[in-house]
C-alpha cells in the first residue's frame, strides 16, 4: 500500500505460467499475434489482494477508471479530483507507484478527464469541456512516453470509451447530460473514431436523430423518454459501450432510459433502441430488502413486494461469445435517477409553502411515504416536492387491489407508508400511475374514486432504481438470465465474509454505505448493494465476469460460460475498518484512510497473463471513495 505518496508492498506475486486469460469484448490490452498455448481450464477462481496505490484523498473520486498497457507496464487511472489521469508504474504489481500524469488542461483549458482505454500502446482519453454541455474531445497519447499523438472533437460529456478488438476503431459514449438547471440539454450520441492513423483520428457520429418524433412508439415499447421538453435524441444518454468480438456491432447502455442501443460500427449508425423491461419484485426469485427503517432497529428482511418493479438501468456492460457461438451482453444493473437542480431551492418551492418553478430543474426520485401521504404533496413544499410532480396533481394514492398486502385501502395507503414497510424506498414518480390513452393522468378523489374533478394520482405500480443484480442478454437485447435476489441473499448469508482476511461477517454490515460508518441496512431503501462496474475475461474455456458493488464494496466473480446458468465463484471485499465513524464532513487523514482499505469500487480492468508483469492474471480496481487503486491476482484451482 502507499501512504503519503510512498509505496509499501503487500504480498509477493508468484508466477502462474499455466494460465492464459484474454480479455473479451472491446477495449482490451495489447494484442499478441502469437497464439497462446492450449491451457487447462480451472475448476475455481478466487481473488487475493496483492498491492495498492493510495492517493490519500477521501470521497473525491481520486481513483475511478483503470487501464493497463502491457509493453510499458504502466497503469492509467482516472483521477476526477485532479481532472487528470494518474500514471502508475506497475512493473511490480505488489507496489504500484505514481510516476506521472496526463493533464487534460494541456489540450483544452478547464477540461477534465472522464475515462480511459488502452490498446496497442495507445492511451485514449475522454475529455470533458469545462462547460459539460459543450462538445468534448478524445485525446490519444503514447503509453511509453505520454506524448500527445492526436485528438478529435466528439459530443458533449464524452465518458466511457473502448477500442474494437483489432484496435483500429475507438468508440466513445457522449452522454449529453443537461445542465444542472436543465436549461441546456445536448443530444446524446456515440462517436465512432477511426484510429488506424492515431495522429489523424477521424470521428463519425452515431446519433439518435432518426428516432426523433417516435416518442409515443418508444414509450409504448417500454423505453423511458421523460425529460421535460426533450427530443428523443436529447433524452437518450449513452452510459457504457460493449463491442462484439467480431468488432462489427456495439451496444450502449442507456441507463436512465432503461434500454440498450445497438450500433452498427461499420456504418456508424444506431440500428435500434431496445427496452430492457422491468423486474417483478412480487416474485420470490426477485425478493429484496426494501426497508432501511431510517437507522432505527435495522434488520435484514429480504422479501417480496407485489406491485413493486425494478428498472434494470445497467451502468457497465460487456460483450462475449459463448460456446454456442452466439454473442451475449452481461450487465451490472446499478440504476440511476435523474436529479437536476436538486440543490436549487426555487425548484422545490417558493419559500411560502407554494409549488416550485419547474424551469429550474427536474427531479424524478421521491420516497414512497411522501408520494402517497393522505395530506397530499404540498406538505413537502419548500422541502423536497418536485415541481413537475406538483404540476400533475395534489396528491397520490396506492391501488388497494395491488397493495392490500401492506395495508392500503381505498383512499388511504395505510401501513404501506411505514418506515419498516415501503415508506422509505425511493421510486420514480414518473411511472406507474393510471393514465388516459393520450398519456395524461387519470384523476381520483381523496376517497379513491375515479373523478375528472379529482386531484389524486392512482399508482398501480411503483418503480424503483436498478435490479440489484447482474443480467445476461442476447444480441437482440432479450434477457436470458438474471441473478434475481442472489446478491443480497449471499450478502445476508453466513457464507459471506468481509476484509482481505475474510473474517468479518457480511451480515453484520448488510447493505451498508460506502462513504460513512458501516451501518447495517443503510442502503436497503435505495439501490441495495448497487452493482456498477464490470469487466469480462476468458480463462481457458471459462468466461468470467468481475462485478464491483459500489455501496457494499468488494468484487464478485461469476462464471458466465453458460449464459443461462452462471455461477458465483468468489467475493472479496478489502474494506478493513467497519466500525470507525467518518463522513464527508470529517474525512479521515491519509493514515486513517489507509487503515480503512478500499471503498466504493467504480471501474475494473482485467490484465491477461500474456500482458501481466508477473505472467499471472490480475485485476485492477479503482475505488472512488477511498481513492485507492487496488491490484488483485487470480488464484486458480485445477
Amino acid at each position: 500500500m502507499t501512504r503519503f505518496g510512498r509505496t509499501v508492498p503487500l504480498l509477493g506475486l508468484s508466477l502462474l505460467s499455466a494460465a492464459v486469460l484474454s480479455a473479451c469484448g472491446g477495449g482490451g490490452d495489447d494484442d499478441d499475434s502469437t497464439s497462446p498455448p492450449p491451457v487447462t481450464t480451472p475448476v475455481s477462481v478466487s481473488l487475493e489482494k496483492v498491492g495498492s496505490y493510495e492517493s490519500g484523498v477521501f470521497l473525491k473520486s481520486a481513483a475511478e477508471i483503470p487501464a493497463f498497457d502491457a509493453a510499458s507496464k504502466r497503469g492509467f487511472v482516472v483521477n476526477a479530483q485532479k481532472g487528470a489521469l494518474d500514471v502508475l508504474d506497475m512493473s511490480q504489481p505488489a507496489a504500484p507507484r505514481l510516476i506521472g500524469q496526463i493533464d487534460a488542461t494541456a489540450v483544452r483549458a478547464g477540461a477534465s478527464v472522464n475515462s480511459v482505454a488502452v490498446q496497442g500502446g495507445l492511451v485514449a482519453v475522454a475529455v470533458q469541456d469545462a462547460v459539460k454541455t459543450n462538445p468534448g474531445l478524445v485525446a490519444i497519447y503514447r503509453a511509453a512516453d505520454l506524448s500527445l499523438v492526436g485528438q478529435v472533437a466528439v459530443g458533449a460529456l464524452p465518458d466511457m470509451l473502448t477500442f474494437t478488438p483489432d484496435g483500429k476503431t475507438l468508440l466513445v459514449a457522449n452522454e449529453g447530460e443537461p445542465s444542472d438547471d436543465y436549461q441546456i440539454d445536448p443530444e446524446g450520441s456515440i462517436s465512432v473514431i477511426d484510429v488506424s492513423d492515431p495522429a489523424k483520428p477521424v470521428a463519425r457520429v452515431a446519433d439518435f436523430s432518426a428516432f426523433n418524433g417516435q416518442n409515443a412508439s418508444l414509450l409504448a415499447q417500454g423505453v423511458r423518454i421523460f425529460g421535460p421538453g426533450a427530443s428523443v435524441a436529447q433524452d437518450l444518454e449513452p452510459e457504457y459501450i460493449a463491442v462484439a468480438p467480431d468488432g462489427k456491432t456495439a451496444w450502449a447502455s442507456l441507463q436512465e432510459n432503461n434500454a440498450l442501443a445497438e450500433i452498427d460500427i461499420v456504418t456508424a449508425r444506431v440500428k435500434r433502441i431496445v427496452p430492457l423491461g422491468y423486474k417483478d419484485h412480487g416474485l420470490a426469485e426477485n425478493a429484496l430488502d426494501f426497508a432501511d427503517n431510517d437507522g432505527e432497529n435495522p434488520a435484514i428482511h429480504i422479501t417480496t413486494a407485489p406491485g413493486l418493479y425494478g428498472m434494470y438501468q445497467p451502468d457497465a456492460i460487456a460483450a462475449y461469445q459463448a460456446g454456442d457461438g452466439n454473442t451475449y451482453i452481461v450487465s451490472a444493473n446499478e440504476g440511476d435517477a435523474r436529479a437536476w437542480g436538486e440543490g436549487t431551492p426555487a425548484y422545490f418551492g417558493d419559500g411560502a409553502g407554494g409549488v416550485g418553478d419547474p424551469s429550474k430543474g427536474f427531479v424524478e426520485e421521491w420516497r414512497i411515504k411522501h408520494l402517497v401521504h393522505k395530506d397530499g404533496f404540498l406538505r413537502r413544499a419548500d422541502d423536497d416536492l418536485p415541481a413537475h410532480l406538483a404540476g400533475l396533481a395534489k396528491g397520490a394514492l396506492l391501488n388497494p387491489s395491488v397493495f392490500a398486502w401492506c395495508g392500503a385501502v381505498a383512499g388511504n395507503p395505510g401501513d404501506c407508508r411505514a418506515d419498516d414497510q415501503l415508506g422509505r424506498l425511493k421510486v420514480t414518480w414518473t411511472l406507474g400511475y393510471q393514465t388516459h390513452a393520450d398519456g395524461s393522468p387519470r384523476l381520483f378523489n381523496q376517497d379513491g374514486v375515479a373523478d375528472p374533478a379529482g386531484d389524486r394520482l392512482m399508482y398501480d405500480r411503483l418503480y424503483t432504481y436498478g435490479g440489484r443484480s447482474i443480467s445476461i442478454w442476447d444480441a437482440n437485447g432479450q434477457q436470458v438470465w438474471d441473478s434475481g435476489s442472489a446478491i443480497e441473499s449471499f450478502l445476508a448469508s453466513a457464507d459471506c465474509k468481509l476484509g482481505a482476511a475474510r473474517n468479518v461477517p457480511c451480515a453484520d454490515h448488510f447493505n451498508t454505505g460506502h462513504d460513512e460508518t458501516a451501518q447495517l441496512d443503510a442502503r436497503s431503501s435505495a439501490k441495495g448493494p448497487e452493482p456498477e462496474g464490470l469487466t469480462v475475461g476468458r480463462l481457458g474455456d471459462k468466461t468470467l465476469a468481475f462485478i464491483g458493488l459500489e455501496r457494499m464494496g468488494g468484487v464478485l466473480v461469476y462464471d458466465i460460460t453458460n449464459p443461462r446458468a452462471p455461477m458465483r465463484m468468489d467475493y472479496l471485499n478489502t474494506r478493513e475498518n467497519w466500525t470507525q465513524a467518518f463522513s464527508e464532513d470529517e474525512a479521515p487523514d491519509a493514515a486513517a484512510l489507509s487503515r480503512l482499505g478500499d471503498l466504493g469500487p467504480e471501474g475494473l480492468h482485467f490484465i491477461a497473463p500474456k500482458d501481466s508483469p508477473t505472467g499471472e492474471p490480475l485485476l485492477m480496481v479503482g475505488n472512488e471513495v477511498s481513492g485507492t487503486t487496488a491490484v488483485y491476482r487470480l488464484k486458480l484451482t485445477y
